[in-house]
């Protein structure tokens, strides 16, 4: 049975691993989600890249799709929630960074949790520059996961600021962790957390 921690995690690898430099960013949500996990499946199955040697130097490719596809500003700023507007610019920034690698250390590292899951399309509504791609991660033991992927337009691109696996959010998750951090001690505490994970 797939756990939660590991449903999100591919639900996340399976978007930030994708291959070329082909950006072919037009069309609904859907459809732009759709080629990008399509991509990703190809390279996760991949036996040349599941070769030994080989980790370091598809993290680092991952990290720089994830940029591409993930707006970790605007997951940043939504996880950060009341207490984003107290920063300064440079504090934003330094977060925002932060945040990035947090992502990277919990999910997208993850990728050689792939086993062959599969990704349904079940729906999309779209309001304004704001969209939710719903979709269903089915286990190779059928079990089917509902997965919704929240996205904000930026010019003809659509990312992703929000991943919710079962109805829990990552935005809610760290927003939650990240206020009782600055509540009970400080904004300075939960950098110094970001910054040396244990």
């Amino acid at each position: 049975m797939i756990g939660f921690a590991q449903a999100f995690a591919l639900a996340t690898a399976l978007l930030v691993v994708f291959a070329g430099p082909d950006r072919a960013w037009a069309g609904p949500p859907t459809d732009q989600l759709r080629a990008q996990i399509d991509r990703a499946v190809k390279i996760l199955e991949d036996p040349e890249l599941k070769k030994d040697g080989k980790q370091k130097d598809r993290r680092t490719a991952v990290r720089q799709v994830a940029n591409d596809i993930f707006d970790f500003a605007e997951t940043a700023k939504r996880s950060l929630a009341r207490h984003w507007a107290a920063r300064t610019q440079p504090e934003r920034d330094e977060f925002v960074q932060l945040f990035a690698d947090l992502l990277e250390r919990s999910y997208i590292g993850k990728i050689e949790l792939y086993g062959g899951e599969k990704i349904g399309f079940v729906g999309e509504s779209i309001e304004g520059d704001v969209s939710v791609v719903r979709t269903k991660l089915v286990t190779k033991q059928g079990t089917e996961i509902p997965v919704d992927y929240r996205m904000l337009r930026r010019g003809d691109r659509w990312l992703i600021y929000d991943v919710q696996i079962e109805g829990v959010s990552l935005v809610a998750n760290y927003r939650a962790q990240f206020d009782q951090i600055i509540r009970t001690s400080s904004y300075a505490r939960l950098v110094a957390k970001l910054k040396s994970p244990s």
